[in-house]
């Protein structure tokens, strides 16, 4: 699941107005709600999150060589 690190919220608007939070999942995919300002908590919509629960090999794939490709120092270093 990709989240937007754009959509950012804070926790006191989200507490004020969880309408509009849930509007702008509707529009955007995803809102990420900040607490003292670093992200804490994200929120998609039900249909987005079980999408993600059911992605194919070739989504799966491609997410794992990102994620190594990423992280592949630490990766290296743990195989030693």
């Amino acid at each position: 699941m990709l989240v937007d690190m754009k959509n950012l919220v804070s926790i006191t608007e989200a507490n004020r107005n969880f309408s509009k939070i849930a509007r702008a999942v509707d529009e955007k995919g995803s809102v990420v709600i900040l607490k003292n300002n670093a992200p804490k908590y994200v929120i998609v919509s039900y249909e987005q999150m079980t999408a993600a629960e059911h992605m194919n090999d070739d989504e799966l794939l491609t997410i794992s060589k990102r994620t190594f490709k990423n992280h592949e120092v630490a990766y290296k270093e743990l195989a030693k």
